[in-house]
């Protein structure tokens, strides 16, 4: 299976802070590992999630076609090849669905033909119809389109079909209840991970009661809604479809903490709050922003975020996709991660000052008890989830060792 690259909307991803000449030899490199661990036998979906999630993610659309359905676990040679009909005259939420697209111009590239345009907006129409109708515990809402539309123009109609169903039973399922409630319980998780970094952030925010309903857009449409640069986009999908559902609310929260100058500075006001943190800014360093969500994620796991409930919710029984790969989970990857970024730093330190440096057993047992010492109850704002269903949360022991 050979990897070329892609020409379609979605582009290609650069490295960022590299020279040029460097930047092409490491896009070959990790173009050639993506390929090997294709082609692998079963497939090496640990190395899969590995090259998501670091430096440039998966670089192309061309690739994004035959990784993402892999990170997701679905078996492109299992979808038919003619797709049903849609009977858009008996549908109920067709006029919602409808209203909702004409209204998505900003979310093709600029500069597409209007009949190009207006035929994938007539695919993006059949595909939430198509999933909604075989699926009807599901129930469509207002962003929803915003994620679909994402996958169809990376994927085409046929295999974003396949993608988006299996991504709404389950990493978007909570989004998909009758009522917002499950949603609300998701949202509640920003503040208790916002406390635990930047304790200023979280009182001034507490004080100016601007509460989370900021980062709704954010969450629901996987920030599709809010960024205006398709390639931003993608490599957010890229890095949360190789992780655990809830990784989009602790990318929500290294975007706030990203701000804390701007926050601090905000008038301690509820609406200019809320102006200020509703916009997000175009020059964010996203590359930054993904390591720290995932550094987040491996010191302040949701089961420790949830110990004290039992509020049960879909991501909370992310089982079948721990089957997605049988040798390397996905907080695994990001542990790994982790650690080869400590011990790039470390080597870095060890050039500079000639000698390996020490951390003091005091300092050290510091550390723990800081982290261990934020684990306590959070309250009413915390999201509970079973504790069971993410047993996969590391462990403090493999932080500090």
């Amino acid at each position: 299976m050979n990897l070329k690259k892609s020409r379609s909307v979605g582009a290609s991803s650069s490295l960022n802070g590299l020279g040029t000449q460097d930047a092409e030899s490491r896009r070959k490199r990790k173009t050639a590992e993506i390929t090997q661990a294709l082609n692998t036998t079963p497939v090496d979906v640990a190395t899969l999630r590995r090259m998501a999630i670091s430096e440039g993610g998966l670089l192309s659309d061309e690739i994004r076609r035959q990784v993402w359905p892999r990170l997701l676990n679905v078996s492109v040679e299992n979808i038919p090849e003619q797709l049903e009909p849609v009977d858009r005259d008996n549908n109920k939420d067709f006029s919602q669905v409808l209203l909702d697209v004409q209204r998505s111009l900003r979310r093709f590239p600029p500069g597409m033909p209007d009949e190009q345009r207006e035929g994938l907006q007539e695919e993006l129409i059949d595909i939430i119809l198509r999933v909604l109708v075989k699926n009807p515990q599901l129930h469509y809402y207002q962003g929803y389109h915003d994620i679909v539309v994402t996958f169809l123009l990376v994927l085409g109609e046929r295999l974003a079909t396949a993608l988006v169903e299996k991504l709404s039973t389950h990493h978007l399922r909570d989004f998909m209840d009758p009522t917002m409630d499950n949603t609300k319980h998701i949202l509640n998780y920003l503040m208790p991970i916002i406390e635990r970094v930047n304790p200023e952030v979280y009182d001034f925010m507490q004080q100016a009661e601007v509460g989370t309903i900021f980062a709704l857009s954010w969450l629901i449409t996987w920030f599709g809604h809010v960024l205006s640069d398709f390639r931003h986009v993608v490599r957010l999908y890229d890095f949360f479809l190789a992780c655990h559902p809830l990784m989009p609310i602790y990318f929500a929260a290294v975007i706030v903490l990203h701000r804390e100058e701007e926050v601090l500075d905000c008038e301690c006001d509820m609406a200019m709050m809320h102006h200020l943190l509703s916009r997000i800014p175009e020059d964010l360093p996203y590359e930054t922003l993904i390591s720290r969500a995932g550094d987040l994620f491996v010191q302040f796991p949701p089961s420790e975020l949830a110990r004290e409930r039992s509020q049960l919710t879909a991501v909370s029984t992310f089982k079948d996709f721990e089957l997605a790969s049988t040798q390397q989970r996905p907080d695994t990857v990001l542990r790994q991660r982790r650690k080869e970024q400590q011990q790039q730093q470390q080597r870095t330190l060890e050039a500079q000052r000639g000698r390996v440096a020490v951390v003091r057993p005091t300092a050290r047992r510091f550390m723990r008890l800081a982290v261990m010492g934020l684990t306590v109850a959070l309250g009413a704002a915390a999201l509970a989830v079973v504790n069971s269903a993410l047993e996969w949360a590391p462990k403090l022991d493999l932080l500090f060792p």
